[in-house]
């Protein structure tokens, strides 16, 4: 049976009729789904994933090389308390910590609150309990870094802002400043009458669920979707058909698509065989833990309770599909639909289901769009990605664990993964969003990427030719040393006093 619900639009100048808030979203779900049950195995067995298997089509084997699947033979394993040795690792030593161990098996309580937490929070509440200051995360700013963030507010929906500098006018707090102001901006706290409080304690709870260790996957990557998000929420065809509701659905999502992300892959969950993949059944693990922990900062904080709880459920529904959509093993699931609908000219963004499709598609864009930032921000994202491969790749040789593609620093450089990536990954998904929505924005986007791939390349010659330079100045010294060298001699046998003569 399904049930489509939608809302309508509404003027962002008034307060919300309260028949309005009795009725539902905008896209269909089925009765039968289960908010946090895990996937049905009989409709997952059925399909090998969204990627193509034929070994002559390259972007779906270079997506399959960014994120391998391992399932069973004989379809998914029942869930179970597994003894694997890397079952209890602790995320902590994937960064600063590299020469501590595992940690130790925890008591049952700590295993409680560790569900009931996510990693970041659990270390605040664990350093209360032995008696050590909480570090308060919200500072008081000077004015004039206030000022400046205030000023940068004002250039939000130009698409070479700078979410570094604006992270460091706000004292590292620009996923909560950002967030906040484009839902006052959209007039969404009068519109959905959010207690301002309660709006406030969710951004602050969310922020601090992002892993500030990971170089990459931490608040200000967070951010940063966030404000891509809203330049395309901008663009005509979006701006005139989306709904309220839709909008606030955008950014939140934005917000919390990677919360508490541990830094590493779904592989490297797999292959230590860590709950959450078990959990998940070794399906969209990370996407499924962002979202449920979504949820969970939602209810905490009460944000919807005013709601009617079929609206609020709706919401938390929509929220889980917006971040599903944003697994990379399905890009090409994604990206054929949506080449069809626009090669058939089938989009309809009245319909409900077809803008929430739009909605996936854009939040897909903002998850990737580093490459088709300025250089000066692609670059410095694209050190950053890499870096955490890198680490990963680092912890996998400590625990003697196969390496995972991409993630070994001797054989990898930062040019190469990226290159790969524009080609396999990011450059057919902005040419079939620049189909869609043919703007200034798209163009714009599309030639800052040709440009990063062209540095990139340069970069990587100019890499070449150094280290093929050092080469042959090393072998030419070697042979000149060898033929100073008496007969017979080699020149490691030569006495010190011999050279100098």
């Amino acid at each position: 049976m399904e049930v489509c619900y939608q809302l309508p639009v509404l003027p962002l100048d008034r307060p919300v009729p309260k028949h309005v808030l009795s009725r539902r979203g905008a896209i269909s779900f089925s009765s039968s789904s289960s908010l946090f049950g895990a996937p049905d195995p009989r409709q997952l067995s059925q399909r090998r994933g969204a990627i193509s298997y034929d070994s002559s089509d390259q972007t779906a084997l270079y997506i399959r090389m960014l994120d391998v699947r391992v399932r069973s033979q004989v379809g998914f394993e029942p869930e179970r308390r597994s003894s694997h040795p890397y079952l209890c690792i602790d995320f902590r030593t994937l960064h600063t910590r590299l020469g501590c161990g595992f940690s130790s098996a925890s008591s049952e309580p700590e295993r409680r609150i560790q569900r009931l937490l996510s990693f970041q929070r659990y270390l605040h509440s664990s350093r209360l309990l032995r008696g050590i200051p909480q570090q308060i995360p919200l500072h008081i700013l000077d004015e004039d870094y206030t000022g400046q963030a205030r000023c940068m507010l004002e250039k939000v929906g130009h698409w070479n802002f700078d979410i570094f500098l604006f992270d460091k006018f706000t004292n590292g707090n620009s996923l909560i400043n950002l967030t906040f102001h484009l839902l006052n901006q959209y007039g969404m706290v009068e519109l959905f009458q959010l207690d301002m409080v309660k709006l406030w304690r969710f951004l602050v709870m969310v922020q601090e669920d992002y892993h500030s260790d990971n170089p990459y996957h931490n608040a200000v990557h967070a951010a940063d979707v966030t404000q891509a998000m809203y330049c395309y929420m901008q663009e005509p065809m979006l701006a005139k058909s989306l709904t309220s509701f839709d909008i606030l659905l955008g950014l939140l999502a934005a917000a919390t698509h990677d919360l508490d992300h541990p830094g590493v892959n779904q592989p490297f969950l797999i292959k230590t065989d860590h709950y959450l993949a078990t959990l998940y059944r070794n399906t969209s693990v990370l996407e499924n833990h962002h979202w449920k922990s979504a949820v969970g900062l939602l209810r905490e904080t009460g944000l919807f309770s005013h709601w009617p709880a079929e609206d609020s459920l709706n919401m938390e529904r929509e929220l889980g599909s917006l971040i599903l959509a944003t697994d990379i093993s399905r890009q090409n699931d994604y990206l054929s639909r949506f080449r069809q609908h626009l090669d058939q000219e089938s989009l309809c963004l009245s319909n409900g289901s077809h803008r929430h499709f739009i909605l996936q598609m854009a939040l897909k864009c903002a998850d990737i769009c580093n490459p088709c930032r300025p250089w000066e921000l692609s670059k410095q994202w694209s050190e950053k990605v890499t870096e955490e491969f890198f680490q990963q790749g680092d912890v996998e040789k400590k625990h003697k664990l196969e390496v995972s593609p991409l993630c070994d620093r001797e054989i990898n450089s930062v040019g190469n993964i990226q290159i790969g990536f524009m080609t396999y990954v990011a450059e057919p998904l902005f040419a079939e969003w620049a189909r869609f929505s043919d703007t200034r924005l798209s163009q714009t986007m599309l030639g800052h990427m040709r440009l990063n791939k062209a540095s990139w390349g340069s970069l990587q010659q100019e890499q070449t030719l150094t280290s093929e330079e050092a080469e042959t100045s090393n072998a030419s010294t070697s042979r000149e040393g060898a033929a100073a060298a008496p007969r017979g001699t080699s020149s490691k046998e030569i006495p010190q006093g011999s050279r100098e003569s």
